[in-house]
């Protein structure tokens, strides 16, 4: 069945111009104007302020109660695995929300408009400010896989060519690595570090022993995602450079956690997920590349011919994605910065202490994490003797309501713990009950 067609008016075409240029004002607003924060994250800020990021303000526990207000969080269960992903505040879900609606009145209008035009550079520069570095070398990405493939996949990179790593990095980044060792002969150098050294300077020396003349790159956690153990990044690229190797840091669980800058490291490619310790909307990321080495590397969706190699925008090619969720981001860089990096670091290691002093010495209990404040601050590990990893995992949820992570790893198989800034002593102190009972 055929429609006819009906001629349209000029005077229909001159409406609908109209209609859509108001409509195109209208929807600009909460792009070009920050979104309007609780009055729970207006109480942050001044108290913060006020406390110079001073002891009293990490120990003050009806400071973090109100923080705690600004999430919703489970009621029954306890959630001490916020290293896998963190829950985001209200506003987050707030602003979320307010540019999913705004982005469903006219999708590529809105895309292209406003977000491509005006709103994910603003963005850019406010994430460039949190990470160090400049907005022209951070692509936006929705997670640390994303980031760090785009590199990995990217090098250039012959047969023979070495790359250094640890037993200690991360699963899907070996498995990267072992996709180029068999597609293009590179030969990977997979080096064994102590779980709990003696000092950083352990660790330098073993890097330095396993570089060769064949090394191009050194793959390295910031904080491993098994103890939560800080490695000694900026020796490690100092002494990589020194060599002419490049150096890509995976900072999963050091960005928005510990206080440091991208550029504090010096390292060459840095890659991160903001849905865990920045608690951005699940999905959402950052790529950085020392300007100067951005044309060296191929992105991991094919840019148009005519972009520029060296514009790090390049690595943006995704399709079409959530651009609500990028642009929630705002938020949560806006309550990271309102409760101030120092404080958040302290309070973090100072919920990790405290949890892990108290079962330091119960039967059985082997912990896999240092106390050192250099070595690590709010993940930590541990296991019980004569009891299976899984069965303490599967026991903390379903007789206490407590959620961890269960370890297998060659280095240590046990229980990860890591609360967050909404976790209170309260429930630190049912977990601790629970570990008492359990190696009982």
């Amino acid at each position: 069945m055929r429609f006819k067609s009906r001629s349209t008016s000029n005077k229909e075409i001159k409406e609908r111009r109209k209609f859509i240029k108001q409509l195109g004002l209208i929807s600009a607003i909460p792009f070009a104007a920050p979104i309007i924060k609780t009055n729970w994250f207006e109480s942050i800020g001044p108290y913060t302020i006020n406390a110079s990021h001073n002891k009293r303000t990490v120990q003050d526990e009806s400071y973090w109660e109100n923080i705690r207000k600004g999430f919703v969080l489970h009621p029954e269960i306890i959630n001490l695995n916020n290293g896998s992903t963190c829950s985001h505040s209200i506003d987050v879900q707030n602003e979320l929300s307010q540019y999913d609606r705004k982005f469903n009145e006219i999708p590529h209008y809105m895309r292209k408009t406003v977000y491509e035009a005006y709103a994910k550079d603003e963005l850019r520069k406010k994430l460039a400010n949190l990470a160090g570095c400049s907005p022209e070398e951070l692509a936006i990405c929705r997670n640390t896989t994303e980031a760090l493939e785009t590199v990995i996949f990217g090098l250039n990179l012959e047969k023979g060519d070495e790359i250094i790593t640890t037993q200690l990095d991360y699963p899907t980044m070996l498995n990267t690595l072992y996709q180029r060792e068999k597609r293009d002969g590179i030969v990977l150098n997979k080096i064994n570090i102590p779980i709990l050294p003696k000092s950083t300077d352990e660790i330098v020396e073993l890097f330095s022993k396993a570089i060769s003349k064949r090394t191009k790159i050194i793959l390295i956690s910031h904080m491993t995602y098994v103890t939560g153990q800080i490695l000694p990044v900026k020796e490690i690229c100092d002494l990589a450079h020194q060599h002419g190797i490049d150096v890509i840091v995976d900072g999963a669980h050091s960005f928005a956690h510990i206080d440091f800058k991208i550029s504090d490291l010096h390292c060459d490619y840095f890659g991160t997920s903001l849905h865990k310790w920045l608690c951005a909307p699940f999905g959402t990321g950052l790529l950085y590349v020392k300007n100067d080495i951005i044309k060296n590397i191929w992105p991991l969706f094919a840019a148009p011919p005519n972009f520029r190699s060296d514009n790090i925008r390049k690595f943006e090619y995704l399709g079409t994605r959530s651009f609500a969720t990028e642009l929630a981001i705002n938020s949560s860089i806006d309550l990271h910065n309102a409760i101030g990096p120092q404080t958040k670091e302290k309070r973090l290691r100072y919920l990790k202490n405290y949890w892990m002093e108290k079962i330091r010495n119960f039967a059985g209990v082997r912990l896999y994490t240092s106390s050192d404040e250099k070595q690590s601050c709010g993940i930590a590990s541990f296991s019980i003797d004569g009891f299976e990893y899984a069965a303490i995992h599967e026991q903390l949820l379903n007789k206490y309501n407590i959620y961890t992570l269960d370890l297998k790893h060659t280095s240590a198989q046990g229980i990860r713990v890591s609360p967050n800034i909404y976790t209170t002593l309260g429930e630190l102190d049912e977990f601790v009950n629970a570990i008492k009972e359990i190696t009982k």
